[in-house]
């Protein structure tokens, strides 16, 4: 039976969905300013988030996801073991270069990074990169914290210097959650991506959803077409001002993406900026009370365990490389590569191939 335009019916997580053309799955922008949440979307693959107006004051009393103590002393010893050293950054750039994903099918992992407009997804790509090229570059172009930079699909095969092979590893970036009025991606869209239906390059639009009339659709995507690892990024600056409805939205996305099989992680962005001991020496970031708490919230608004959380600090103004920052990306960098190794695993368990008599 055909639903009606416009009547609102209960259903995906508890949101109620409209006909209409899809709206995007989060409007990170209009709800860090107007933080109240009135679903409306267009079917069941589809959240958006629709934010009326409220005083500053009711922002600053009612709608603050988290608050925070004041600052503290750093611990004496770090609350996570890591070597901040040269050895340590040739050891980590070692382990990368050198993974090959446990499925024959495939030669690279391919992990998503997914987050608020803003939240240093971008970021943590040139990043990445810059560490392996040997010299800070902006390979994956950055917006503002307003409005997202990137407006497609766009995959980024992480490489040494000249002629040195591709790593194992391939970044995906795509529009972030809530780049305006109508342009944070659909639920439906973000799953096509990571089932691999979605073509590179694919422009997201929320009235021209990801569909088998898509030019460049993938109607029976291989493992190499998938996503083996989503990575949610979120920034550390913002915990205190991202709206209650957030947390919502991160969850039912989570359940989505587990229902795949897909293992996630998350990283913590611009932690230097909530952390002046961290910002005068990244070194002190597993010493950070401050870093610590920021964390407990992210994993309290993403629904999962700290253990599955790593702290970040992309490269943003600087023009040379450090080391101890090289060695928190790189850590990073093979969390993520552990999880992505654990969808090939379980996808080989699930399908052992051909018996043969």
């Amino acid at each position: 039976m055909a639903k009606q335009p416009g009547v609102l019916k209960p259903s995906f997580g508890g949101f109620p969905f409209a006909v209409p053309t899809p709206t995007p799955l989060f409007n990170v922008a209009s709800a860090l300013a107007k933080p109240a949440i009135d679903k409306v979307a267009d079917t069941k693959d589809s959240i958006g988030i629709v934010l009326p107006d409220v005083s500053s004051t009711e922002r600053r009393e009612n709608n603050h996801l988290f608050t925070f103590p004041g600052a503290r002393p750093n611990l004496e010893s770090q609350w996570r073991h890591v070597e901040w050293t040269e050895e340590q950054k040739t050891s980590l750039m070692k382990t990368v270069r050198s993974y090959k994903p446990s499925s024959g099918e495939v030669t690279q992992a391919q992990v998503l990074l997914l987050g608020p407009v803003g939240s240093g997804k971008s970021s943590f790509i040139s990043s990445v990169q810059s560490v392996f090229n040997g010299r800070v570059t902006n390979r994956a172009m950055v917006g503002s914290s307003s409005t997202s930079f990137t407006k497609k699909l766009q995959s980024f095969n992480i490489h040494g210097q000249s002629g040195e092979d591709p790593t194992g590893l391939v970044l995906c970036d795509m529009v972030g959650l809530g780049g305006g009025e109508m342009t944070g991606p659909t639920l439906h869209d973000i799953m096509s991506v990571i089932k691999g239906h979605a073509p590179e390059g694919h422009k997201f639009s929320p009235d021209q959803p990801v569909r088998s009339e898509t030019v460049g659709y993938v109607k029976r995507p291989s493992l190499k077409d998938k996503i083996h690892c989503v990575a949610f990024v979120v920034d550390a600056s913002k915990i205190l001002t991202y709206p209650k409805g957030l947390s919502t939205t991160f969850q039912q996305l989570r359940e989505h993406i587990s229902d795949l099989g897909v293992h996630q992680v998350a990283l913590l962005t611009h932690i230097d900026q909530v952390c002046s001991q961290t910002y005068k020496d990244v070194t002190q970031v597993y010493k950070s009370h401050i870093i610590r708490d920021m964390m407990v919230k992210a994993a309290s608004l993403l629904g999962m365990s700290t253990s599955y959380i790593i702290p970040v600090r992309n490269y943003s103004s600087e023009l040379d490389l450090d080391v101890n920052t090289d060695v928190l990306l790189l850590t990073a960098v093979d969390h993520i590569l552990q999880y992505a190794d654990l969808y090939f695993q379980d996808n080989t368990r699930q399908n052992p191939g051909p018996k043969i008599d």
